[in-house]
């Protein structure tokens, strides 16, 4: 449960308000993630780690 609140708070906190000056693809990562903790996320928090990575994709090039 610890590691499922810790994983949302990152995911938040790369979403949420911030104030670093620079495009996307500067400001951002990949989120890469385990399959054990994979499996104790919600499906909504899947799903916006997959927006997060499939956004990186097109814009800044990221691989899988």
């Amino acid at each position: 449960m610890v590691r499922k609140t810790l994983i949302l708070a990152a995911c938040l906190a790369l979403g949420g308000c911030v104030t670093a000056r620079g495009d996307f693809c500067q400001i951002s990562s990949p989120i890469r993630l385990s399959n054990q903790i994979v499996e104790q996320m919600s499906d909504s928090e899947v799903n916006d780690v997959l927006r997060h990575n499939r956004l990186g994709q097109e814009l800044c090039g990221w691989s899988p």
